[in-house]
């Protein structure tokens, strides 16, 4: 789920679990096949003081803690330092509630605090999700549309930024919830310089490329999601749909619409089979405005930051963000201890034109596809939580690995 930074990740402590009493098989997986191992296990072989569990499934009124330190390097971040948190817990008749939190200091003078949350009521009446962040955050910009350089044109951008974003979803029948909520992006402290000197456009777009920027509105969410645990679905799907006003009367610079849409799909290749196929289509939409430069649809800045895996954080930016990915996940393990995933993704952003200081909203002109494959540690076989460490490729030379706590979609 949170994307981390490649490193020595190990190992996590696994604190106040209520395991159920008797293991259960996965999904697709025979009775006959080999109880799930997880790091736990494998510590309790060696290790004979530390206490077994046998559970696949929390029960209602306990729940399973991840804390993971990371020490590692990235293209976004250099060398990072990271502690990362995820808890999982689960209320009578309802889905696995999720929390996950990381605070991380970087060689690029970064500071992260994140934190990002789904917990789900009793019979699954309500979800709140929040994503709450507090960064101080210099990067790397290379500008506007898909026919841009890591090597030319590039933009250093220092800033400070706050992320508030919390929705309530209700029930309205099985499976489907309609939601409302409240979004802040708040920047301050914006700072931008290319090669020589500081600049005020990037791309010929003015908005929110230097001093502070706001938006800040209200969010109205329709959500179906039969998926049952987020941080590992073994089936059902995720439909998505937001839409996001911003608006100057309530702090936001400009006034401008914005809409989400994402589909998630998971697929067993045959009804024997514990494999999975997934599939994850994300689309960030501006419908009439003009956004910050930061507020901007980008390469990896959706609620995980997961899209463009084989990409650098930001690589492409525009007013309209399209992505779509499709992942096998196997095991490599009989007893589901190790696995394996391959994946490919496919993203593009709109063009776009300035004239005599007008911006004029272009077409989607080029896709750029990535590839790779990845290893799964299981950590948690209650959660069914993995450590994921993947290296992807990019079409135009990108390339780099990544490492998550849990599943990236």
């Amino acid at each position: 789920m949170q994307r981390l930074r490649w490193g020595g990740a190990l190992l996590s402590l696994l604190a106040h679990a209520g395991w159920a009493q008797a293991p259960t098989p996965l999904l697709g997986q025979p009775a006959s096949a080999l109880p799930p191992l997880d790091v736990a296990d494998v510590a309790h072989h060696f290790y004979g003081r530390l206490p077994p569990h046998d559970s696949l499934g929390l029960r209602p009124g306990h729940h399973v803690l991840l804390l993971v330190p990371v020490v590692g390097y990235s293209q976004q971040t250099g060398g990072v330092a990271e502690v990362a948190l995820n808890l999982a817990f689960r209320r009578p008749a309802a889905n696995v509630s999720t929390v996950v939190g990381a605070a991380e200091y970087t060689l690029h003078q970064q500071l992260i605090f994140t934190l990002t949350s789904s917990v789900w009521a009793p019979s699954n009446t309500w979800n709140f999700v929040g994503d709450w962040r507090l960064m101080r955050y210099p990067q790397s910009t290379y500008g506007l549309g898909m026919y841009t350089s890591t090597t030319g044109g590039v933009v250093s951008m220092d800033y400070k930024y706050l992320r508030l974003y919390q929705t309530a979803f209700h029930r309205i029948a099985p499976d489907w919830y309609a939601g409302l909520g409240y979004q802040l992006d708040d920047h301050w402290d914006i700072v931008s310089r290319n090669s020589r000197r500081e600049v005020a456009t990037i791309s010929r777009y003015s908005y929110g490329v230097a001093g502070e920027s706001r938006s800040s509105g209200p969010v109205f969410s329709l959500l179906h999601d039969s998926r049952g645990n987020a941080i590992n679905p073994q089936g059902g799907y995720l439909l998505n749909a937001q839409y996001r006003p911003n608006l100057q009367a309530l702090g936001s610079d400009t006034n401008y619409q914005s809409l989400l849409l994402e589909g998630r799909l998971y697929l067993h290749p045959s009804p024997s089979s514990p494999n999975i196929l997934a599939l994850w289509s994300y689309n960030a939409l501006t419908l009439r405005g003009n956004p910050p430069f930061l507020d901007l649809p980008a390469t990896g800045w959706d609620m995980y930051g997961n899209t463009g895996r084989g990409f650098i954080q930001g690589r492409f930016r525009g007013k309209n963000f399209v992505y779509g990915e499709a992942e096998y996940r196997f095991g490599l393990t009989r007893n589901r201890l190790l696995g394996g995933v391959v994946f490919t993704n496919a993203q593009s952003v709109t063009e776009l034109n300035v004239v005599r200081g007008r911006v004029e909203d272009g077409q989607f002109e080029k896709v750029v596809p990535a590839l790779g494959g990845g290893l799964r540690l299981s950590l948690n076989k209650a959660s069914r939580t993995n450590l994921a460490i993947d290296y992807g490729f990019g079409l135009d030379g990108s390339h780099g690995l990544s490492l998550n706590l849990g599943e990236l979609f």
